[in-house]
């Protein structure tokens, strides 16, 4: 399998390929032509299909193997995708606690505590799957336990006249 992948990405034109999304669509490009490959090799390994994670490190080994067999246009590829990453990739996360309040100033802030009563604040700037739960009665989630998805913006703050890093709600789950 390692092979056939090879082969395809060496086909690839890389004078195109100059971008984390067209370096992403490339290489998985490749890896769909070689579906029934990957199929049987996770039925080799006893891998369910559906189970996403396990089919990502199946795809990572495939990756390692590729490195081992010194595939150039593969390693063409990974740092074209690793170059986009650090340029503009978003850095997001997930947060968990107790959900304390909204505070209201210029946009709504989610306030969690965590185990220890430490207060994280998380900004609501646009909606997001769920978010009309909390735009009438919020005093209903006091105290419930929430799982916040975030994502780390640079805003300017006028009144600090600098820029900083936020956490912007763009999901959230109530535990």
């Amino acid at each position: 399998m390692t092979d056939n992948i090879c082969a395809c990405i060496s086909k690839l034109d890389f004078d195109n390929i100059t971008d984390k999304t067209t370096a992403e669509k490339a290489l998985m490009d490749c890896f769909s032509q070689q579906s029934n490959l990957l199929l049987d090799l996770a039925d080799e390994k006893k891998i369910n299909v559906t189970d996403q994670s396990a089919m990502r490190e199946l795809g990572i080994g495939v990756g390692k193997n590729l490195i081992r067999e010194n595939c150039q246009g593969y390693l063409k590829l990974s740092v074209i995708i690793a170059k986009g990453s650090e340029a503009g990739a978003a850095v997001t996360g997930t947060s968990e606690g107790r959900f304390k309040r909204i505070d209201t100033k210029e946009f709504n802030y989610f306030v969690l505590t965590d185990n220890t009563n430490n207060e994280k604040s998380f900004i609501w700037l646009r909606q997001f799957p769920g978010s009309e739960n909390f735009t009438a009665d919020v005093k209903k989630f006091t105290n419930n336990k929430l799982k916040i998805k975030w994502q780390e913006i640079e805003v300017y703050i006028p009144s600090a006249k600098n820029y900083y890093k936020i956490k912007e709600v763009v999901g959230i789950e109530v535990l």
